[in-house]
């Protein structure tokens, strides 16, 4: 084989490894929007497939909302417009388990809002920073994405993929009681979700549905107790490989469910929404790469109502 035989070969496992990698970079910018209580929306295309275990993952993201609040009309908030900017640093490793491949991710966002709004009739503004509750998740495919090594998964073609994980949401992140608007929740919430990836060609098809669940928040606005019913969430991507490592992929969400109980009385209101973005993933040699993702609410009936935009960087070693 010549020289430049062996070097284009090279290029090309480099890319390879390069266009899996970028996998860990959109699990990892889920937390960029904060402020949000129910958690739901994320958006997260390939977050089913292959990588080689034993790599270490670094993230560092910003991401702007801007938007309000969908409200039932018994609701104490109306007209609310928030403008929230967060920063966020996630970790991951990728793991062996059982044989197929997996990874644990930790993500901790820090975030400044601002808005406005009427509650119970009357104007009220809120300027806050902080952190938001981090999230811990633990990630394995079970079917299509076997555990390889690096120099292994040179030689590996995803066909279908199926997997699934649990998020965990630990209330540690900014909260006042005497708010209605925090960055924190004071609650925890669990999350299991099961997708599919199938390539074909160029393209990859990818679900994935979850639901959310979560505890009682005991010291809520006014002295109150909180109760959330489940949101049920599903996924749906459309990723095309422009080759080189870099791919797109155009989004969609939808999420039902999260009708609340304050003090024992029930609310009426359910979530009922969707949302649609697009995602831009570019690497930039062997260690680095970024992303670049926007989305924006295509209905909603109860819950957030906004327009996001960022960027995320990833270092693997």
């Amino acid at each position: 084989m010549s020289t430049v035989s062996c070097r284009s070969e090279r290029t090309r496992r480099t890319l390879r490894g390069t266009a899996a990698h970028l996998t860990l970079l959109l699990c990892l910018a889920v937390s960029v929007l904060a402020g949000a209580p129910a958690r739901a929306a994320d958006i997260e295309p390939r977050s089913y497939s292959n990588t080689p275990i034993g790599l270490n993952f670094l993230l560092a993201g910003f991401g702007y909302s801007e938007g309000g609040l969908s409200t039932d009309p018994a609701s104490p908030i109306q007209d609310a417009k928030l403008k929230i900017s967060t920063g966020a640093a996630a970790y991951a490793r990728t793991l062996n388990l059982w044989g197929q491949s997996g990874k644990i991710d930790i993500v901790v966002p820090y975030s400044d809002l601002s808005g406005s709004a009427l509650v119970n009739g009357k104007p009220a503004e809120r300027n806050v920073s902080g952190f938001n509750d981090p999230r811990f998740r633990l990630s394995v495919n079970f079917l299509g994405a076997p555990a390889l090594s690096a120099k292994e998964f040179a030689g590996y073609r995803q066909d279908l993929i199926v997997g699934g994980s649990v998020q965990v949401g630990v209330p540690l992140g900014q909260y006042d009681p005497d708010r209605l608007v925090n960055l924190g929740t004071n609650r925890w919430f669990i999350k299991p979700e099961i997708g599919i990836s199938k390539a074909l060609g160029a393209f990859t098809l990818e679900l994935a549905t979850a639901v959310y669940f979560y505890t009682t928040n005991d010291d809520y606005f006014g002295g109150k107790t909180l109760e959330q019913d489940p949101v049920y969430s599903a996924q749906a991507h459309v990723i095309y490989s422009l080759g080189r490592g870099v791919w797109a992929a155009l989004d969609g969400t939808y999420d039902y469910g999260g009708r609340t109980t304050t003090n024992g009385v029930r609310d009426d209101a359910v979530m009922g929404n969707s949302r649609v973005g697009l995602t831009v993933a570019l690497p930039v040699n062997r260690s680095n790469s970024i992303k670049l993702y926007a989305s924006t609410g295509a209905a909603t009936r109860t819950g957030s109502d906004y327009t996001l935009g960022g960027i995320a960087w990833q270092y693997r070693w």
